[in-house]
């Protein structure tokens, strides 16, 4: 296993990038693909309202698991940076640390989240007809919130070190059988959004006992011991200030993203599903997005370790590059086949024609979010993650909010409730480009 470790310290930059990009953005959109099985199995074989009540819970699932995936991603800067100053104790600390507290989160979570699961869905304004379907799937879920956030810690250790091709491999395992305990649980047994939610429970299950036993299996500083699990109080303080910033960065994504939610249930179950089969489809993109920000996270992070500063600037401007050309040219690919890509999910040609409006207003303003999440990456990279986050916090939720109740409440309909994320993006793509000039430049003087 440790071949697949990259160096990031030394040599080229580009290519080693995509090494680490590629196989975590596969990680992405294989865990979407199968997240979308969920969706098309039940759109196919129960109907559009066990699809819209899938769908309905994409942005409230999103909130509870992008808290903890932040703090996940804080875990993987602490420990690239004990990586580049070949810190072995910090980074055994860390990684023990990570563990128990991934576990320890995730039974907080389930136990809240069961108790307000029907106040969130009473809030989102979920219909009649698909809110005992909606509240079902959502209840099922959150029993798998322990396994869930383990294994996106588990997947942050393996990154730390360059490895992203681990985690990759087990969820390729457990994504195919999610597959098919799909269409076992709602074709053979009879059930529906909860059949789905239970496969997706026991699929991840299954990744995150492979990630573990193969952190046991470890001879290096990652190694696993389970007597040796425990909370380290420093590592756990780097880790929050971090990665707590991070998580609350992208679970304003998730807040903006609960209140057009409740815009597009406003709007009916034939919307409802629309949304959820783009949404499904769009994010694909938005997984190459993200997996150039964590690479250029990781990099800059083991880098900065090590004090090597200028190659630090040379991976922000490589990543940036990369990923803005990239996620173009993917965008483009999947407007083109938008309309049969959203049949997968439902033959309803009118379910494609609302689905299509969403596709074309969000694909056409990714290379902006790529931006957005290469500035916001870099500064993770050096311990700074505030100021992304402040500025992500005004620039996406604020906006949102905003336009959802004045613009969308005087022109309700979806046409307008899609405009808000173009919008939004280039605002805040503005000022965190500007927060990162301003940061280096301080930095250079420091």
């Amino acid at each position: 296993m440790q071949r697949t470790n990259i160096d990031m310290l030394n040599g080229s930059i580009g290519d080693k990038l995509l090494l680490f990009a590629l196989p975590l953005a596969a990680t992405g959109m294989l865990q979407q693909l199968f997240n979308a099985a969920d969706v098309a199995v039940v759109g196919r074989f129960v109907g559009k309202n066990a699809m819209a009540a899938v769908g309905s819970n994409s942005a409230v699932i999103g909130l509870l698991v992008n808290g903890f995936v932040g703090i996940a991603l804080g875990a993987n800067v602490v420990i690239s940076k004990f990586t580049g100053q070949k810190n072995k104790e910090g980074i055994a600390r860390s990684v023990h640390t990570s563990v128990l507290f991934s576990l320890l989160g995730g039974i907080a979570i389930t136990l809240i989240g069961e108790g307000v699961a029907p106040l969130i869905l009473s809030a989102m304004s979920v219909p009649g007809e698909v809110f005992p379907m909606a509240l079902a799937y959502l209840r099922i879920y959150l029993l798998g919130m322990p396994v869930i956030f383990l294994y996106n810690f588990e997947s942050a250790i393996f990154r730390s070190q360059g490895d992203t091709r681990t985690p990759l491999i087990c969820l390729v395992i457990s994504g195919v059988l999610n597959v098919f305990l799909n269409l076992f649980f709602v074709c053979v047994v009879g059930m529906d959004a909860d059949g789905v939610a239970l496969a997706t429970v026991l699929s991840n299950l299954i990744s995150s006992v492979l990630l573990f036993a193969l952190l046991c299996r470890r001879n290096d500083a990652i190694r696993l011991e389970v007597s040796k699990i425990r909370i380290h109080g420093d590592s756990l303080k780097a880790m929050v200030r971090i990665g707590l910033p991070a998580g609350l960065q992208s679970m304003v994504f998730s807040l903006s993203n609960i209140c057009i939610q409740s815009a597009v249930n406003s709007l009916g179950a034939d919307v409802m599903a629309a949304s959820s089969a783009a949404f499904n489809i769009e994010i694909l993109a938005y997984y190459l997005i993200n997996s150039f920000g964590q690479a250029c996270t990781t990099f800059v992070g083991q880098n900065y370790g090590a004090e090597n500063v200028p190659r630090c600037r040379r991976i922000t401007t490589i990543s940036l590059i990369m990923d803005v050309c990239i996620t173009a040219a993917v965008s483009f690919l999947i407007l083109i086949f938008g309309k049969p890509l959203i049949g997968i999910f439902n033959g309803d040609p009118e379910i494609a024609s609302i689905g299509i409006i969403r596709l074309r207003f969000i694909l056409a303003g990714e290379a902006v979010n790529a931006v957005m999440e290469i500035m916001s990456g870099a500064m993770r990279g050096y311990g700074y993650s505030l100021m992304p986050a402040v500025l992500t916090f005004i620039g996406v939720c604020g906006i949102r909010i905003v336009w959802v109740y004045t613009v969308f409440r005087a022109s309700s309909t979806f046409f307008t409730l899609m405009m808000v994320y173009p919008v939004s993006w280039v605002v805040t793509a503005a000022a965190l480009v500007a927060a990162y000039l301003h940061f280096m430049q301080r930095f250079r003087k420091a």
